[in-house]
């Protein structure tokens, strides 16, 4: 039986999807929610939606809160928001998840199901209750960064955040949201320059630098010694060390000697500020073996003695790696080179010598000598960095400091560290024969004469020791350490404390002795309680020997340890037991480190305190400040101004960057042990005078001091004045108001001054604005609110109202209201009430200026967070009252001004100013929009009610629509700040409605203004248009939450559309047709509601101009227009079949427009234009994509239309021959007659002729634009002979320069030859104009077949590649799919003629090849029978594809489609002659491009097009064509192809003279460095020649010639002229054996008449047919000149060519060759000789 649930407290979550295949089974899917009120024995029953049961273990019961039971009730669950955010978060990405896999984004498909993943063990997480509070908030961040992430990736709406939970947008402000959306958008914060808190300027604390260092490994292999290594940081530029020391012991192994340190070498050097980071900082290294006096001498020292002796040192440039360990987040390697030093005497610099590179100074290491360390760049608090970087302190790193504090001083930071260095020593040789080797023991002794245990650091990383001893230099009487040790000495044992320094000859003989003979001291802390100061020391030295004992301290601390203490006690009695040697001196010195012990005295400290550093005022800062008040209280007249300089100068003192964290020592010193109760008076008194005096005195640095410290000085006199009334019970309170009254005066009086002529003033005054928000808080503590906000207002109302007073003082003064807006004081809503006049006030005059816009935004955004903020406890009309009235019209005209501006910078320049960016437009627009939200029906009324006539009410009302318009049109808010999009959208609708009645009231009938009412439609129109309203192409769960919040926008903008339009009346007929266009494009959003409350509108434009005119042909016109361009402008067919389904509803079945118009009397005329516009839009979906050749059967206007609407494309698109052919379309249609022609589009009314010449003049400029000056050489003909007809002989001028600069250009520009792509479209799903067709396409300038294939898949994105260029089959041509094959395929010239013209330039020959061309091939290679593996080419054949198009490109298109499809086999043999004739093309173009000096200084283009075809040919290339074409075999069994095999020879023998000339070229350009290559190229050539086949005559020149190196040149430059004659002069072998016809003889072609032997020509049968450019031009020989020689008299050379001729190629004889006749040696050899260069003939000549 079925009995009610009892879990409705409960919120049920399908855990397990469910089919439902039971009998009233109910289909669930993991995820969703149900509702449940009935249960039976497991089975739940949802009696409501979707009815049903299903199984009660397949849904989870969550905790909610439920309200309002029953079918319509809220369910809240009650889990944590982050929990419920992921689950809705990843439910929406499951369905964009699977589309990235079908759209081949695969790499971001993984990246985002590794995110899910572990965003479901996030969430697990969360869900455990296992978390502590911290852990709690990571994995809150570390989700909400994941989720940020993906719906970036995935293109979804920004996520508004506080403390990692969405946010309420009803909740805040606008201006709190922008600010949010911004963070999360990780957007800089604009409002920073005006938060300043407590008064006191900030203080940027800086972030402190950790260098982590890591010694991985010492690689060396003779020391066998234990060793410890030392780093430090060395400043070179200061030469001094900066750091403490990092030490590691290593055994004689090169491992630790702790074994527990494996894999543990590593230090943190803290502390390193900016400053330290710009230094010229080094990373030191110093190695220091223990063992032997001399490494490699077994002799020197018993085995058994152990000396701490120099070995190397390594330095690392920071500056050569800061920038590359910055970058990274990880560990970076480096090896370090170890040096050794040449002479021990300079080991303390040898880090130095290294530096600067002195290489005689030290020795390098073999190449196996090294430290491998590690390096890592941490930046932050100690604290953050061991919370971010666990593992590198689980590994006991050592903590490194810096000598000295470091920028920040923490309170509470401890430290007494000492640092000693051993400088160097003079001692004495004591009768030795040769120097000592010296070693100094350390001691610290206490005050007793005991050893102080482990107070002695060499480094850290190692443990304190109690002694420590120094190294050795060997032979060294004036030894020099620079060896520096820490002291960390307890603080209680420092006093009393001393240093002894022992002094040991170590004995390299048999014993090893190390004999004492003498000692240094020096006490740590004088009688005075100071320490030594921070300097260097010069010690006495006392001699002594091994019986010599120290138990007895005292009789040596007696004596003088320096020249002070000597000076001190002249008079030493010589009985002593230790006396002084006098020619023996220690030097030391040393550096304190310590926030207890101090240099100086205190009452030195009070006579000199600005003279005092700041570490030793903020050490004793309590002890200061007691003795300052103490002294205050003894003798207030004498002392009372010098103890108020000195606690200003503490106060900022504490505003610096490096103590500012001593603030809250200052403020607990303030609250529990200030006892000053009678200081508050004096304190009053000198602030007062400083004040009053700032008027007077010129130089005011100690008034601008007493200013800057005014909250400190508050904190103390209000802390007196507490302590004094309790003392008194309240006495004085009077007068102590008065003096606080009179003290506000003189603020006021400061701050009132014209401060514009005198910078000094200007500072005095800035800095008593910074300071002054900083006291609220203090005077409140005495007085109340109200008497508080009074004191305020009186002083923010003595500034100056102008915002000319200067622009620096504009600011400060904006900065203070801001600092006021932000504090305590402005949260109260008696004290808000009080002041907010006056802010607003400053506010309005500087907008009203648009001077400071960056501040003021910020300042109204604070203004409207409180006021959001307090609107939800108490209310505010009053406040939002005065905003309205001060700032909606000018924030309006603020936004104007800034969106106009921004726009006019951005046409201008490209980009926006400062000031006028879309982040401080979106500031000004959340400001707005902040007010707008906060104003009610009252506040609207009461503004308009406050317009004193009707031109003010229009000025707003158009202000107010334009701001609206341009919120839509401008890109105001990124794509993804939906939430944003969506509160701007609900604001204007709101806003809208409201303001609606008041132009209904104000400007209909007699009244109306059609400018308001436009302007009002415009809005209407653009708001429903919004992209962003348009839910249907969101997500299911956004077009949800949306409708949830908002509801439907679009609709409620369209009833308020439609309603005020009926209000229109009569006037309606000034909107005829000009809102036409603008209400079908409302029509075709798709949303059912919205097209039906449009189609009245229709109806009633229709009725009122039959009405009016007694027809509606503009209604119609403006309707067939738009429909027109609405098509035209779509981006796909599925968009134009959603299209014509929307409008067919418009014009359609019932409920339509032909509904209403069969009620209308005239109905026919209206029911005979829907259906025409029915037809119409069905052809244009027909013929859409083939525009211009299938709807000429419509109209001619509209053909006219359409042909320069598709010029006007290809404009845009930088397709300047393509809007050339188009525009030629209608050229063709005019006439050179004088028929008048009407305006039409931009043509003005004028004769046929001149419109057809403006046209032929805008044609010739875009071919020049386009680079086809051959096309545009006609139509300068054209133009020509029409001038010439009218005798315009300056026009005709004019048209022949233009013709000539063409020819200039055709021969001096550079052209680049386009690619051309073949595209196939298939699938049902691709547009029917494309769907199963093929086409080329001629690419851009520079666009490969990756760049066309990804260009194409970004216009189809739903498209698949096909990666093969076989043709589809049927199952591809028929899927619901879309297919893209692509590839590249190769023009095939028309006219081969021209081509074949040997001295037509390449340049014309290039534009031939590419142009006017209709067929276009593909070759697939493949291989027939068995591939033949030892010489593939004897079977590789190729299949030719032409393909035939149904127009030549180019054209009015960039593409045409494929009209007709030929398929050939080509065999091996023709395919060879195919590639080499190819190849010698290519090698001639490149040659002569080089030796007519057409590409310029680099050659390697050159080089490697020589070496691919000289070192293909050795390894394998065309010798290969050789074996397999002219092998015997072949040939007969071949015989059909002797022809062929012929021309192969031919091409092949050419190729070989064309590499020759090639490499004379070469030789001449080649840079030294190559010439290497240059006698490579050579050397592969001759090997070339001897295994090709090559004439006789070249044979013969290559056996005399080419062996003799004298005569290298020679050769290859006869060759290269002998070779560039012959294909100068004739056409190339290749070209006359491949085709059916040969080229006509010299005589033939220098017979031509002029008329077909110039530029193209128009012939008259052609002149109006736009084929007419595509006729090829002749082109004539080149005359006999001074370049080209006659060089024979009647076939035979000259007399003096013939001498020369013997003279030079005399020895070689190539004319004995018999096969040639006189005739053709003359004309063979002497053409090398004139064109030979000059100075090689010359040389020749010698």
């Amino acid at each position: 039986a079925w009995f009610p649930d009892e879990t409705l407290s409960f919120f049920p979550t399908v855990i397990c999807t469910f089919r439902g295949t039971v009998t009233h089974g109910l289909a669930l899917e993991i995820g969703e929610t149900v509702q449940i009120l009935e249960k039976c024995q497991g089975v739940w029953f949802s009696p409501f939606f979707s009815q049903g049961i299903f199984p009660t273990s397949y849904v989870h019961l969550k905790k909610a809160i439920v309200t309002n039971r029953g079918q319509y009730e809220t369910v809240v669950s009650l889990e944590d928001p982050i929990v419920t955010e992921v689950t809705s978060t990843l439910q929406e990405w499951a369905l964009s998840w699977k589309q990235l896999y079908v759209k081949h984004k695969v790499d971001l498909f993984y990246k985002l199901r590794h995110v899910m993943n572990e965003l479901f063990d996030l969430r697990r997480q969360m869900l455990s209750g296992h978390l502590t509070q911290d852990q709690f908030r990571d994995v809150k961040k570390h989700i909400t960064v994941r989720l940020d992430w993906g719906n970036e990736q995935l293109g979804l709406d920004l996520v508004p955040r506080k403390e990692f939970e969405m946010v309420d947008a009803e909740q805040i402000s606008v201006s709190d949201l922008y600010k949010m959306v911004g963070t999360t958008h990780h957007c800089r914060d604009l409002y920073k320059i005006v938060r300043r808190g407590h008064g006191v300027e900030p203080c940027c604390i800086p972030v402190p630098h950790h260098l982590f260092i890591n010694l991985k490994s010492f690689t060396y292999n003779t020391m066998g010694e234990d060793t410890d290594i030392f780093f430090s940081l060395y400043d070179l530029r200061e030469g001094k060390q900066i750091s403490e020391k990092f030490m590691v012991r290593l055994n004689k192994n090169g491992g630790p000697k702790n074994p527990e340190k494996v894999d543990r070498l590593c230090a943190l050097f803290t502390d390193l500020s900016n400053k330290d980071m710009k230094r010229d900082l080094y990373i030191v290294s110093q190695v220091i073996r223990t063992g032997r006096m001399l490494l490699n001498d077994t002799k020197k020292g018993p085995p058994h003695v152990q000396y701490r002796r120099p070995y190397g040192c390594a330095v690392l440039a920071m500056s050569d790696v800061l920038q590359t360990i910055s970058e990274l987040k990880e560990e970076k390697d480096f090896v370090l080179k170890v040096y050794t030093c040449n002479n021990e005497n300079e080991w303390y610099q040898i880090h130095e010598n290294i530096i600067r590179k002195s290489s005689t100074k030290y020795t390098a290491p073999s190449t196996n000598y090294g430290l491998i360390i590690s390096l890592q760049l941490l930046r932050g608090e100690m604290e953050q960095i061991r919370r971010e970087n666990p593992m590198i302190f689980n590994r006991g790193v050592a903590l490194t400091r810096k000598l000295g504090f470091p920028d920040v001083i923490m309170p509470g930071d401890i430290r007494n560290d000492l640092y000693l260095t051993l400088e160097r020593g003079d001692f004495e040789r004591g009768g030795k024969s040769v120097q000592k080797n010296i070693e100094v023991s350390v001691y610290v002794l206490f005050a007793d004469g005991e050893i102080l245990k482990d107070c002695i650091s060499l480094g850290s990383g190692e443990p304190h020791i109690s002694e420590h001893r120094s190294f050795v230099l060997y032979h060294n009487n004036s030894p020099r350490w620079g060896e520096v040790v820490k002291l960390p000495i307890p603080i209680d044992r420092f006093r009393g404390s001393h240093l002894r320094f022992e002094f040991r000859h170590c004995s390299t003989k048999d014993k090893g002795e190390k004999k004492l003979f003498g000692f240094a001291f020096t006490p740590l802390m004088r009688e005075d309680g100071t320490t030594l100061s921070d300097e260097s020391h010069e010690l006495f030295v006392y001699k002594c020997d091994e019986n010599a004992t120290f138990s007895n301290h005292a009789l040596y601390l007696g004596l003088p340890c320096c020249k002070e203490d000597f000076n001190g006690c002249p008079n030493i009695p010589s009985s002593l037991i230790f006396q002084r040697s006098t020619k023996e001196t220690l030097w030391i010195s040393t550096q304190l480190s310590s926030t207890k012990l101090t240099q100086n005295g205190v009452m030195d400290i009070l006579g000199r305190l600005r003279h005092v550093s700041g570490e030793e005022i903020v050490k004793f800062l309590q002890d200061i400040l007691d003795t300052l008040f103490s002294i205050l209280d003894d003798n207030t007249d004498k002392y009372g101004p010098l103890v108020f300089q000195s606690l200003v100068f503490i106060i900022n003192l504490l505003r610096d960057s490096k103590y500012y964290h001593f603030c809250p020592v200052m403020d607990t010193y303030i609250q529990k042990h200030f006892a000053g109760a009678l200081a508050y008076k004096e304190l009053i008194r000198c602030l007062k005078w400083y004040m009053d005096r700032s008027a007077e005195v010129v130089r005011q640095n100690h008034i601008q001091e007493a200013m800057r410290a005014l909250e400190y000085l508050l904190k103390f006199i209000i802390q007196s004045r507490i302590l004094y009334s309790r003392a008194t019970c309240g006495m004085e309170e009077e007068q102590f108001r008065a003096s606080i009254q009179e003290l506000f005066l003189s603020i006021r009086f400061v701050l009132s001054l014209d401060s514009r002529g005198s910078e000094t003033l200007v500072f005095t005054q800035a800095a008593l604005l910074n300071s002054f928000p900083a006291i609220f808080d203090e005077l409140l503590q005495m007085f109340t609110v109200q008497e508080v906000a009074e004191f305020v207002r009186g002083t923010l109302g003595s500034m100056p109202s102008t915002v000319n007073i200067g622009q620096s003082m504009d600011v400060v003064k904006l900065q203070s209201i801001a600092c006021t807006v932000d504090s305590r004081l402005f949260s109260f809503p008696d004290s808000r009430r009080i002041l907010l006049p006056v802010v607003l006030h400053h506010i309005h005059l500087h907008l009203r200026q648009q001077k400071e816009l960056l501040i003021c935004s910020g300042i109204l955004s604070s203004i409207f967070s409180i006021i959001k903020t307090s609107s939800l406890d108490t209310p505010v009309q009053e406040e939002v009252e005065m905003m309205v009235e001060s700032l909606l019209d000018v924030l309006l005209q603020t936004l104007l001004a800034i969106m106009t501006k921004s726009q006019s910078q951005e046409a201008v320049r490209g980009h926006r100013c400062p000031q006028c960016t879309a982040e401080i437009t979106g500031e000004y627009v959340s400001c707005l929009l902040s007010l707008l939200r906060q104003m009610s029906d009252i506040h609207f009324n009461h503004l308009l009610d406050n317009f004193q006539s009707k031109e003010e009410v229009k000025e707003f009302l158009l202000k107010i629509f334009c701001v609206f318009r341009n919120l839509m049109k401008l890109s105001i808010f990124p794509r993804d700040w939906n939430v944003m999009r969506l509160l701007t959208s609900n604001t204007i609708v709101t806003t809208v409605q409201y303001l609606s009645p008041a132009l209904h009231k104000n400007f209909t009938e007699a009244d109306f203004e059609f400018k308001v009412w436009n302007s009002y439609f415009s809005l209407a129109v653009l708001y429903i248009s919004q992209p962003s309203l348009q839910l249907e192409n969101t997500t299911p769960a956004k077009r949800t939450n949306v409708l949830d919040k908002y509801g439907d926008m679009r609709v409620m903008m369209a009833y308020e559309l439609f309603s005020m339009w009926q209000n229109l009346g009569e006037n309606k007929i000034h909107f005829i047709p000009g809102m036409i266009g603008p209400f079908l494009g409302v029509t075709l959003v798709p949303q059912g509601e919205v097209r039906n409350i449009m189609i009245p509108i229709f109806h009633d434009m229709m009725d009122w101009e039959q009405r009016k005119n007694g027809n509606f042909k503009q209604v119609e016109a403006e309707l067939i227009d738009k429909l027109d361009s609405l098509v035209s402008e779509g981006k796909g067919d599925e968009n134009y079949r959603e299209l014509f389904s929307l409008l067919t509803q418009l014009f359609g079945p019932y409920p339509s427009l032909l509904e209403k118009i069969e009620q209308e009397t005239w109905r026919e005329t209206g029911i005979s234009f829907v259906t025409s516009v029915t037809r119409l839009m069905e052809r244009l979906l027909d013929y859409r994509g083939c525009l211009v050749f299938n709807i000429l059967c419509l109209f001619e206007e509209m053909y006219i239309r359409y042909i320069h609407k598709l010029c006007d494309m290809h404009l845009q698109a930088d397709n300047y021959t393509e809007a050339a052919f188009t525009l030629l379309l209608y050229w063709e249609l005019l006439h050179w007659e004088e028929r008048p022609l009407r305006d039409f589009l931009h043509y003005p009314a004028q004769s046929e002729w001149h419109r057809k010449e403006g046209l032929s003049r805008k044609v010739i400029h875009y071919f020049n634009k386009g680079k086809c000056w051959e096309y545009g050489v006609p139509l300068c003909r054209e133009l020509a002979f029409q001038y010439e007809t009218l005798y315009d002989y300056q026009s005709l001028s004019w048209i022949r320069k233009m013709e000539a600069a063409y020819y200039d250009s055709i021969m001096e520009q550079q052209r680049l030859e386009p690619e051309f792509f073949r595209v196939g479209f298939y699938g049902r799903k691709f547009p029917f104009f494309l769907r199963n067709k093929e086409f080329v396409c001629r690419g851009h300038d520079y666009e490969r077949l990756e760049a066309f294939q990804q260009r194409m898949l970004g216009e189809f994105p739903q498209a698949i590649a096909m990666q093969h260029p076989n043709q589809p089959d049927e199952s591809i041509l028929q899927c619901d799919a879309q297919y893209l094959q692509i590839y590249a395929v190769t023009p095939v010239p028309e006219n081969v003629k021209i081509l074949q013209m040997g001295r037509v330039p390449d340049r014309i020959k290039s534009f031939y090849r590419v142009n006017n061309v209709r067929r276009f091939r593909y070759d697939r290679p493949f291989h027939k029978g068995s591939k033949d593996r030892e010489n593939e080419f004897k079977s590789l054949w190729i299949e030719r594809t032409t393909l035939i198009l149904t127009h030549p490109l180019p054209g009015i298109s960039r593409w045409f489609e494929v009209e007709k499809r030929e398929l050939v086999e080509v065999s091996p043999l023709e395919n060879a002659i195919y590639v080499v004739e190819n190849k010698n093309h290519e090698l001639r173009t490149l040659i002569s491009q080089y030796q007519h000096k057409q590409l310029h200084g680099n050659i390697n283009l050159l080089s490697m097009c020589l070496n691919g075809v000289i070192d293909a040919a050795v390894n394998g290339g065309i010798a290969r064509y050789q074996e397999a074409f002219f092998d015997k075999e072949y040939i007969s069994s071949h015989p059909e192809d002797t022809e062929k095999i012929t021309a192969l020879k031919d091409l092949m023998q050419e190729q070989v003279y064309i590499l020759g000339a090639g490499l004379a070229v070469h030789d001449k350009l080649v840079h030294p460095e190559m010439r290497p290559l240059h006698k490579k190229l050579i050397d592969q050539f001759q090997m070339m020649r001897s295994s090709l086949y090559v004439s006789d005559f070249f044979r013969s020149l290559y056996v005399n010639v080419f062996f003799s190196s004298l005569y290298v040149s020679v050769f290859l430059a006869v060759s290269m002229s002998v070779y560039i004659f012959s294909f100068l002069s004739q056409p190339s072998p290749s070209s006359s054996s491949l085709s059916s016809t040969h080229s006509a003889p010299s005589q033939m072609m220098n017979s031509a008449p002029n008329s077909i032997r110039g530029s193209p020509s128009l012939p008259e049968k052609y002149r109006h047919n736009r084929e007419m450019l595509m006729l090829l031009p002749l082109h004539r020989e080149r005359p006999s000149s001074a370049m080209y020689p006659n060089i024979t008299e009647n076939g035979q050379p000259t007399n003096f060519q013939r001498a020369l001729f013997h003279q030079v190629i005399g020895p070689c004889k190539p004319c004995s060759d018999p096969n040639l006749s006189v005739a053709e040696k003359g004309t063979v050899v002497l053409p090398v000789l004139s064109l030979l260069p000059f100075s090689l003939t010359l040389s020749l000549l010698r």
